[in-house]
């Protein structure tokens, strides 16, 4: 690397600083603190400890010539980073590197910043919105909202912002509202949306389409049974064409399939539960592509907000003054992505953070990872 291809994607951020009082470059703050956050540093002091543990590995890359900030300064320059500013570069960043397969799925979902509440303006906790594209287990942008229901808002907003020609989108139920449909229809990909409450008329009518298929006696080889921590799991899947509904739900650009998935689970302590899940899609899906889309779906709790929590300590983290705690989280969903394109080591998230701390060559090898797709376009 790297040094050219970060600067590449993320040289151009604006310093927020006056250029009178600026002690250190802004870029090589922001290096730092990818670096820093790659092996683990989850405050301002663990990111200055991580800069003079390898103040010579910077140097040698023609960084802080004038020595290195304090973590009062790493907190203040960070704190004040226009976080849109900074959310665009890393989704350019994400669009040159990633390559999208045709019906790729992208999960969009919420989680909360627990540890971001301002105890001082007494400010609520922030809620991301991320794109995560299932198959590579990367992030492919993220935008914050301030309250859970406002995702409804702030979702179109993402969409707009991200490349999802060809791609399948799903969302939770809070999300089934027709201009979010329209919005992925136009940006020429397809929608798989969970149907509630929230749009009852359309889940009713959903719900009698497809119950011939929820009424009748399964199919040995129409479910799958899953055993792990001490529970079981039986699911099973159908999907139709949209039929009638297309034209009793005009509204609903693009409607082409419904769906439903049927969750049987029993627990270690003998408790049992029923659960049908309804969805509708633009796609002309297959049963096959429906489950595996369901499935992709709810991955994204194991496979992006678990790690930020467990491996990275995202839930705890107490950082919450400006902007900090939204750039922050991009930094996080950075190093994750680029933990996760470096390969050559076959270990957790949180082994790789712990040699990438200790071994720089290590280090080296996941930035160049990170940037190396950049590097041929």
């Amino acid at each position: 690397m790297s040094i050219e291809a970060f600067s590449q994607y993320f040289g151009d951020i604006q310093d927020p600083r006056q250029s009178a009082k600026i002690s250190y470059p802004l870029f090589d703050v922001l290096f730092l603190t990818v670096c820093a956050t790659i092996a683990g540093a989850e405050g301002w002091e663990d990111i200055e400890d991580f800069g003079e543990a390898h103040f010579q590995w910077f140097q040698q890359k023609g960084l802080f010539t004038s020595g290195l900030p304090v973590h009062d300064t790493i907190a203040r320059v960070i704190s004040r980073l226009d976080p849109s500013q900074f959310q665009q570069c890393f989704i350019n960043w994400m669009q040159a590197v990633t390559e999208r397969s045709d019906g790729e799925l992208i999960a969009i979902d919420g989680k909360v910043l627990r540890g971001s509440y301002n105890r001082e303006s007494r400010q609520s906790t922030i809620h991301m919105v991320s794109a995560f594209a299932t198959v590579n287990g990367v992030v492919m942008g993220q935008l914050k909202t301030n309250a859970k229901s406002n995702e409804i808002t702030a979702i179109p907003e993402l969409l707009n912002l991200l490349d999802i020609k060809g791609c399948l989108i799903s969302i939770d139920a809070i999300a089934c509202q027709t201009n979010i449909a329209s919005t992925i229809i136009d940006k020429g990909g397809d929608y798989l949306l969970a149907v509630k409450g929230n749009q009852e008329t359309l889940a009713k009518a959903v719900r009698q389409a497809l119950s011939a298929k929820t009424a009748a006696q399964s199919a040995p080889e129409d479910v799958t049974v899953e055993q792990s921590h001490g529970r079981i799991e039986a699911r099973e899947y159908h999907v139709l064409p949209a039929g009638e509904l297309v034209h009793q739900f005009p509204d609903w650009k693009g409607l082409k399939s419904i769906g439903v998935t049927i969750g049987y689970r029993i627990d270690k302590s003998g408790k049992e539960s029923l659960e049908y899940r309804y969805y509708i899609s633009s796609a002309e899906l297959e049963k096959e592509r429906f489950a595996n889309a369901v499935r992709g779906h709810w991955g994204i709790e194991n496979s992006l907000h678990w790690v930020l929590d467990a491996s990275m300590n995202e839930d705890t983290c107490q950082i919450y003054r400006g902007d900090a705690a939204e750039n922050m989280a991009c930094f996080r969903h950075i190093a994750l992505n680029m933990l996760r394109a470096e390969t050559s080591k076959k270990a957790s998230i949180r082994r790789k953070q712990n040699i990438a701390a200790m071994n720089t060559t290590y280090l080296d090898k996941v930035l160049l990872a990170g940037f190396k797709a950049a590097s041929k376009k």
